[in-house]
């Protein structure tokens, strides 16, 4: 495993640690809502500073670009991008489905990714050019060719609701073409999962880079395809991403295509 990689999956070790104790203990844990439908916990706080920590120690040079903490003013052509709980809203309810995602961008394109599920006990790691695993086994996306019979995965606009009427024609679009929509609510697990082939693609609007950045590398690496609404390189910027097995990239572009025509300005 590259050096890089293995702290991070440290890190991301020691974060589930954190949450798993949290998820004991949620009736006594501290909840602040940041702004509509988006809240954080002490238990996002300590997972992020504890993996900050670990980095840093380890790459005193490198930036940081954390969900709780933002930017930080380092100039450096390698970036830590850290998600410390996607899923907050599951983990504050219970709901088993949430992850720490770690990417390292060198340049601003991802070089090492750790997504750690703590509920499962499931690593996904991927180094740049080196394949990706899920507990040190190597995995592919699936090889569904028919999109009829696929399953997708999404997730639903809840901090800006100006997308909701988009995503909806988008939602009924995809729903009546393909064998079923899943909606966990943990973005960077989803997109691990389509790595790992237990779901044919994925498409979302309204992400951050830290949602995004370590399940591209993880796609990518297991032989997927990413890209925006259009197919394009976008995504980081604009937060709309469409991930998907070969077979199955290019019609859920064009289902999502089609339902944007229906829209009154003729797109999303």
């Amino acid at each position: 495993m590259h050096p890089m990689l293995n702290t991070a999956v440290t890190a991301a070790r020691k974060a589930g640690a954190i949450i798993n104790r949290g998820a004991n203990d949620l009736d006594r844990l501290t909840v602040h809502r940041k702004r509509q439908n988006d809240f954080v916990s002490e238990v996002d706080r300590a997972a992020e500073a504890e993996i900050i920590s670990i980095l840093k120690k380890a790459y005193p040079t490198h930036g940081f670009h954390a969900e709780e903490s933002g930017k930080d003013r380092a100039k450096s052509e390698f970036v830590w991008c850290i998600d410390p709980l996607d899923g907050t809203t599951n983990f504050l309810h219970g709901f088993p489905q949430y992850c720490v995602s770690i990417a390292l961008l060198h340049n601003g394109l991802p070089e090492q990714a750790v997504i750690f599920d703590p509920n499962r006990n499931e690593l996904f790691t991927a180094t740049k050019g080196s394949g990706a695993f899920m507990n040190e086994r190597r995995i592919r996306v699936s090889k569904q060719e028919n999109f009829a019979e696929s399953l997708i995965g999404t997730g639903f606009p809840f901090k800006e609701l100006d997308n909701l009427d988009a995503y909806v024609t988008m939602f009924r679009k995809i729903v009546a073409s393909t064998a079923g929509v899943r909606r966990a609510g943990a973005a960077a697990l989803d997109l691990a999962w389509v790595a790992c082939g237990r779901m044919d693609g994925f498409w979302e609007l309204g992400l951050s880079p830290w949602d995004m950045a370590a399940g591209v590398l993880l796609i990518r690496e297991a032989g997927g395809l990413v890209g925006d609404l259009q197919g394009e390189d976008t995504y980081m910027e604009s937060g709309k991403i469409v991930a998907a097995n070969g077979k199955i990239f290019s019609p859920l572009l064009k289902a999502i295509a089609e339902s944007g025509r229906i829209l009154p300005d003729g797109g999303a």
